[in-house]
């Protein structure tokens, strides 16, 4: 489980045995969500976050925090999914512990 961000308490990783479409997961307590990519032309068209089976999903302010992060950093893990599950590279975690607006 590559973890690849940590956001105000939320933790941002793919599971080491992901499918496309491009997406990542943002955990927190006992809440999980994921968002998906979608990429046409190269260019990020649209994130859609969805519930996964399992655990409660993201909710409230954290749900909006990890709307904000996913608007400032979606390139970002775009480049991280490819990185690990394209190339087989390893990425870099980082903690982001500024707000973000």
């Amino acid at each position: 489980m590559p973890k690849i961000f940590e956001y105000l308490g939320i933790l941002i990783f793919f599971y080491s045995n992901e499918h496309e479409p491009i997406h990542v997961h943002a955990k927190k307590g006992e809440f999980e969500s994921k968002a998906e990519f979608f990429i046409v032309d190269g260019i990020i068209s649209e994130i859609k976050i969805k519930n996964i089976k399992g655990p409660k999903p993201l909710k409230g302010k954290d749900l909006k925090d990890f709307e904000i992060f996913l608007e400032n950093y979606a390139d970002k893990i775009v480049e991280k999914w490819i990185s690990y599950f394209v190339y087989h590279k390893d990425v870099k975690f980082e903690k982001i512990t500024k707000r973000l607006k």
